[in-house]
């Protein structure tokens, strides 16, 4: 009675052991780097800083200072006029104020 359901039993196991192998690991390459990637830590040029404000939805750009560690830009966006400040060193927007007409 018992030799017939071990014979069960390990004509089951052995089917599902191979199912159950574990898959083999795969390398995976990160890039892990301090600071920003804006622009892959290079100083940022005037006409560099007007690029990244217009990717993030200003319009009508107009230079206001570009000497010193920032770059000072004004600029419309959704109807609203605003004075912003780029970092001249990895080209992150550091300010944003909103300007009254």
């Amino acid at each position: 009675m018992h030799r017939p359901l071990f014979a069960c039993l390990a004509l089951a196991l052995s089917l599902v052991a191979p199912v159950t192998l574990p898959t083999p690991a795969h390398a995976v390459t990160i890039d892990i780097t301090i600071g920003t990637s804006l622009n892959r830590g290079r100083a940022v040029t005037c006409r560099g800083g007007e690029r990244i404000l217009r990717n993030r939805g200003f319009r009508d750009i107009r230079r206001v200072d570009c000497r010193g560690r920032f770059l000072i830009y004004r600029a419309w966006r959704g109807g609203n006029r605003f004075e912003i400040a780029v970092s001249a060193h990895n080209g992150r927007v550091v300010d944003v104020r909103r300007i009254r007409r």
